[in-house]
Parts: structure tokens; C-alpha cells; sequence
């Protein structure tokens, strides 16, 4: 086990404002996980796990509440999943993944920024070839017996674990599975009493691009304006 791999963390383009869009994102997840299966976080695995995801960003409490409220509500948006493809200025593939309750205002916004950026919006297809979906726990290192962890989770769906460091440079733990594995491994680190600091899908490139500095900083700006429109919940890429 070593360092594991993972593309660009833009940390130079932190706002205060993110952390109010990163509310907003996994209250969509809680309400969308709630409406999908119960508002129950104990049979709800999804739910629980974004619970967690809310609890590590310090997401108020009552946040939290009433994005499951709202799942059951009257007025409840459908909110729709959709994972636009593209390319960010010199090559750089995109995973543009949505949560939106009117797709055509969502494509439409989402191809003027790319497009704008030095961009292009792509057809389905176009570079989804070049990720691969996979479930992403990431652990507080401390007090954690790596070799041993690494050897119990193997049996339970493992195929990365290394050591990486957190968007405020702190220490953690990667570990990654195949996506069809993901309920198998949250199960196998809460029967360990494990909780992570956050459980996630993410889109992993094989194939990251390396770019001069001033070429990444355009490539950053792109996608630091995609994640702040209110329909874009995640971008994915291959900036190395």
C-alpha cells in the first residue's frame, strides 16, 4: 500500500461560498436518497451514508431534517440524475454529473459554461470510456491499523487503498472498490465501527493529462464555475 493516485484537488479556487453549495449538494443526495427509500437512515444505507457525507462538513442539524422532510413533501421536487460528457479547454475529458428537475434548463446551462470556458459538450459515449465508477471512503488515518484493514477489506470487495490528503491538506485514508461493491464494503467498515469522513461514487480517469500551470488554471476556472451552478452536483476529470 502506498499513495494512492487521485486527479487535481483545486483548493486555489476555495471560496466561502463553497461550503454553502457543498449544503446544498448533499442535501439534494439526503432528500433524493430519502424519496428513493424511506426516510429511515437504519434500512436506508444510502441515506446513512450521506448522512455521514453532511456530519464531516459539519452540515447544521436541521439542514439535514428538512432535506428528509422535503423528500416527503406535497411539493417535493423529481429531481433526475444526468451525467453530461465534455472536454475543458486542451483535451481535459469531463464527468458533469447533475441533479436537476428540468433537464433542458440544466444541458442548456451547462453547455454555455463549457462552451464559454474553451470548451465542448460531447455526445454520450464521447469519454466516459476513460473513468471508471467506483465507491471512495475516505478514513482519519489515526489509530488505524493499515495492513490489517487492507487484508479484512480485501475479502469484501477492495481494490485500491493508499494514503492521499484531504482539500485542507490533512492526512486520510483512500479506499476504493468497484461500484457494484460499494453496499458489501460500507457494510464490512460498520461492522468494524468504522465511520468514515465521507462514502462517495466517483468517476476515476485511467488516462489523466498533464498541463502547464497557466493551461491547468484554465482547465480549474472551468470546472470551479461548473460545480457553482446549483444543477451540478460533482465534475469529474483528467487533469493530472
Amino acid at each position: 500500500m502506498g499513495r494512492i493516485f487521485e486527479v487535481r484537488k483545486h483548493t486555489m479556487f476555495a471560496r466561502w461560498n463553497r461550503m454553502a453549495k457543498q449544503f446544498a449538494r448533499i442535501a439534494k443526495d439526503i432528500t433524493m436518497a430519502a424519496k428513493a427509500a424511506g426516510p429511515d437512515p437504519a434500512s436506508n444505507p444510502a441515506l446513512r451514508r450521506f448522512i455521514h457525507n453532511a456530519r464531516a462538513v459539519n452540515m447544521p442539524k436541521d439542514k439535514v431534517e428538512a432535506a428528509i422532510k422535503r423528500a416527503s413533501g406535497r411539493d417535493a421536487a423529481l429531481y433526475q440524475q444526468v451525467v453530461y460528457e465534455g472536454y475543458a479547454p486542451h483535451g481535459v475529458a469531463l464527468l458533469v454529473e447533475t441533479a436537476t428537475d428540468n433537464p433542458t434548463r440544466t444541458v442548456a446551462g451547462v453547455r454555455n459554461l463549457i462552451s464559454k470556458n474553451g470548451g465542448n459538450l460531447a455526445t454520450n459515449g464521447s469519454v466516459s470510456f476513460l473513468f471508471k465508477k467506483m465507491g471512495v471512503f475516505r478514513l482519519a488515518p489515526a489509530g488505524v491499523d493499515q495492513d490489517e484493514l487492507e487484508l479484512y477489506l480485501i475479502d469484501h470487495g477492495l481494490e485500491e487503498m493508499g494514503e492521499s490528503t484531504s482539500d485542507k491538506g490533512e492526512p486520510e485514508l483512500v479506499i476504493r472498490c468497484a461500484f457494484a461493491d460499494f453496499g458489501k464494503l460500507q457494510e464490512a467498515l460498520e461492522a468494524r465501527h468504522i465511520v468514515p469522513l465521507s462514502a462517495e461514487h466517483e468517476y476515476v480517469c485511467s488516462q489523466p493529462i498533464e498541463l502547464p500551470e497557466e493551461e491547468a488554471t484554465e482547465v480549474l476556472t472551468l470546472i470551479d464555475k461548473l460545480e457553482q451552478d446549483e444543477d451540478v452536483q460533482r465534475v469529474f476529470h483528467t487533469l493530472a
